[in-house]
């Protein structure tokens, strides 16, 4: 038996503006086969607070790794 899917949730490396290449990604992925729509999700402080904070973290971890390494 198999899985059936109703949607996938697409993340952008960097947030992008309205004026950039956004339209560009809107209309690339409104051509793969089976898009019903497609709608930009804005970019909140909220996400990238918490990008921040997973990034200090890791950097974190990462600085303990090479601090303890003879």
């Amino acid at each position: 038996m198999t899985d059936r899917h109703a949607g996938f949730i697409v993340t952008l490396k960097n947030d992008t503006r309205d004026d950039d290449d956004a339209e560009a990604i809107v209309t690339a992925l409104r051509m793969v086969k089976g898009v019903l729509s497609v709608k930009p999700i804005p970019a909140d402080f909220g996400q990238h607070l918490a990008d921040e904070r997973a990034r200090a973290e890791l950097r974190d971890k990462l600085w303990n790794i090479v601090a303890d390494t003879p």
